[in-house]
């Protein structure tokens, strides 16, 4: 038994089942399945314990390749709202000093021309 849980099989495939640990014990199945029903029913909890925590590697595993891929995703999406705010930024500092200029009433100075007021639609 411990050599499969472990992986070291010698004679057998290293399938966690009754009748690979019988060959891997060099015994006959019906042995383990009718002389030895503690042998065979504490193997099969086992690998029974084992599988479930086979099958809950790899669904961490799965989790955290989504994760990684998630994290990828909005590693790109902040460098995008980075470009956005560095526009923005401009755009705003931009707008500051028209308004410096235009609160003056020093339109020449700022070379701006005042545009007239449109009045809102509804």
């Amino acid at each position: 038994m411990n050599r499969l849980f472990a992986g070291n099989q010698q004679r057998s495939n290293g399938r966690l089942n009754i009748t690979q640990l019988a060959i891997e014990a060099d015994v006959k199945r019906w042995h383990l399945t009718h002389q030895h029903q503690d042998l065979k029913d504490t193997f099969q909890s086992e690998a029974a314990k084992d599988e479930a925590r086979r099958a809950t590697q790899a669904r961490s595993a799965d989790a955290f390749e989504e994760l990684k891929k998630k994290h990828a995703r909005l590693q790109k999406h902040c460098q995008f709202l980075e470009q956005r705010l560095k526009i923005y930024a401009t755009a705003v500092n931009q707008l500051a000093l028209e308004n410096a200029a235009l609160s003056d009433r020093d339109a020449e100075a700022a070379k701006l021309r005042v545009l007239p007021r449109q009045p809102h639609l509804p």
